[in-house]
């Protein structure tokens, strides 16, 4: 049994990341692991590896077991996350607060355009009403013509459910190219989200289920595709590339019986699952098989997918606020009728419609 240390959450020691990464990997085996199970899975080194999964046993009342061919397990709980959640008030409490930086996240990015908009209905609602009180007839007058100018501003109130949706840079990522109205503004303001977050995490991951899928043993211009190599050339001659991961997954370097360097894993040999025992490196390569990708690609960063055409409507958005506003300034100015209270308003806050 795995020791633990009266009245302390060694898992509240752990960095967060890691261990989110390693409860994922322990939950992908079925709660039963091996060190390089939890490696291989959630692309984290042995040592954070191990550190993260000692923690885990002392606070979920798991423990070690040892498998038919002489490696060490982790074995924890069907409900061990639930134990855990008990014990710490940091992890209990993580998820609410996630929730809250997520939301007050969201609330700055939607800020800006919101105070557009109500900008922009402030100052025409604000003129209509000093037209208005100047004189009915004219204002009929405006009226009439307007309408016969044959100009119609159609605005969908659907988008507004676009505009207020928290989960806007998830839909981006799944939905075509073609976005409305209210999508292309705020694309246009905040983006579209960077697509390479987390890219270093699903490089390591990727690099170790290849190592672990071809039985912990591989050629250096396996990896290649994994890893940032300036050029294709002399590759042979200089496998200096490896070393973050040998470093990463304590690997070692062997030579087979006809001279060529192979580079062998130990500890992402042994694995926690019955059906995949041991896999040397024989013949065809185990990832040809279980579907590994088979290089790794970081996409490509635009910073909003909107086309020329919304971007005009954006332009011209912020310039009708800005057209508005110069106008409002004038009449203010000008005014020569005792403001109601609603245009007495507008003209205390007018600065702020100037930012």
């Amino acid at each position: 049994l795995v020791a633990r240390p009266g009245g302390t959450v060694e898992t509240d020691k752990v960095p967060s990341d890691v261990r989110k990464r390693t409860m994922d990997a322990v939950d992908g085996c079925g709660g039963r692991v091996t060190i390089g199970d939890v490696a291989s899975r959630a692309g984290l080194n042995l040592n954070q590896a191990q550190k993260a999964l000692q923690a885990l046993a002392a606070d979920t009342d798991g423990f070690l077991e040892v498998s038919e061919e002489g490696d060490v397990l982790y074995v924890f709980p069907k409900d061990y996350r639930s134990r855990l959640g008990a014990k710490s008030l940091r992890i209990k409490a993580e998820p609410y607060f996630e929730k809250a930086k997520a939301a007050v996240e969201y609330l700055i990015r939607v800020s800006f355009g919101t105070a557009l908009i109500a900008s922009i209905v402030i100052v025409y609602t604000t003129i209509i009403a000093l037209v208005t009180s100047r004189s009915d007839d004219d204002n009929r007058g405006r009226r009439g013509r307007s309408y016969d100018s044959g100009v119609t501003f159609f605005f969908n109130p659907v988008d507004l459910f676009w505009y207020w949706d928290p989960y806007y840079y998830r839909r981006r990522r799944l939905q075509a190219d073609k976005m409305n109205f209210i999508e292309s503004v705020f694309s246009f303001v905040f983006g579209d989200g960077d697509p390479n977050q987390g890219i270093e995490e699903e490089r390591w991951k990727l690099i170790g289920q290849y190592i672990a899928s071809n039985g912990g043993v591989v050629a250096a211009e396996e990896l290649a595709p994994y890893l940032d190599i300036d050029s294709m050339e002399g590759l042979k001659d200089d496998e200096s590339y490896i070393l973050p991961v040998l470093l990463r997954f304590d690997g070692q370097p062997d030579v087979d019986e006809k001279g060529n360097i192979l580079y062998r894993f130990p500890s992402l040999q042994r694995t926690a699952s019955q059906k995949s025992k041991r896999k040397e490196y024989v013949g065809r390569r185990w990832a040809d098989w279980v579907g590994i990708e088979k290089f790794f690609q970081e996409k490509k960063w635009q910073f909003s997918k909107t086309g020329t055409s919304e971007r005009a409507m954006v332009f011209g958005l912020g310039g009708l606020n800005l057209f508005g506003v110069i106008i409002l300034g004038t009449m203010l100015k000008d005014m020569a009728v005792a403001p109601s209270s609603f245009i007495k308003f507008v003209g205390d806050i007018f600065p702020l419609l100037q930012v």
